[in-house]
C-alpha cells in the first residue's frame, strides 16, 4: 500500500514529473543495474499520462490498489494464463500472481525471470510468442 500511497502523493503534487520517473525507475525496471533505459518507451508512458485526467488517474490508483477480485477471479472459468515478472517492483508476484492462479479454477502460470511491471512493452518479443501459444492451445 505504501507504494499506492506514493503514487497518489506523485500524481497530486507534481503529475507530469510522476509521469517521468515512474516509467524511468520501477515500471521498466529501468532503474535495475544493466538494463538500459529505453527513452521512447519513458516519453509514451508520460504522453499517455499526461492525455488523461488527473482526478482519472488519482482515482485509478485507489481502484486498482484497493478492490478485493477475490470473487471475480473464483468465477472465472476458462483457462486463464497468468503471466508475471518475478521483479515487478510495483505488484509484487507473491502479493498477485501467485495468489490469483490459486484462485482461478483452470489457471496457468508463467513467471518470467527478471522481468518487470512493463514486461508487455519491453519483452513484447518473449510473452506475444507465449500468449499466442497459449490462445492456440
Amino acid at each position: 500500500m505504501e507504494v499506492f500511497d506514493g503514487f497518489r502523493k506523485g500524481v497530486a503534487d507534481n503529475r507530469t514529473q510522476f509521469f517521468v520517473d515512474v516509467p524511468s525507475g520501477p515500471f521498466y525496471g529501468f532503474n535495475r543495474p544493466g538494463v538500459k533505459t529505453l527513452p521512447g518507451v519513458v516519453q509514451n508512458w508520460w504522453r499517455q499520462g499526461m492525455a488523461g485526467s488527473a482526478k482519472a488517474h488519482y482515482e485509478g490508483i485507489k481502484a486498482f490498489s484497493e478492490t478485493d477480485q477475490t470473487e471475480d477471479l473464483k468465477a472465472i472459468t476458462v483457462p486463464t494464463l497468468v503471466m508475471h515478472g518475478d521483479d515487478d517492483q510495483v505488484v509484487p508476484i507473491a502479493d498477485s500472481a501467485m495468489k490469483a492462479v490459486k484462485l482461478l479454477k483452470n489457471g496457468t502460470l508463467k513467471v518470467y525471470k527478471g522481468y518487470s511491471h512493463g514486461m508487455l512493452t519491453v519483452n513484447a518479443d518473449v510473452l506475444n510468442p507465449d500468449l499466442l501459444a497459449f490462445i492456440k492451445a
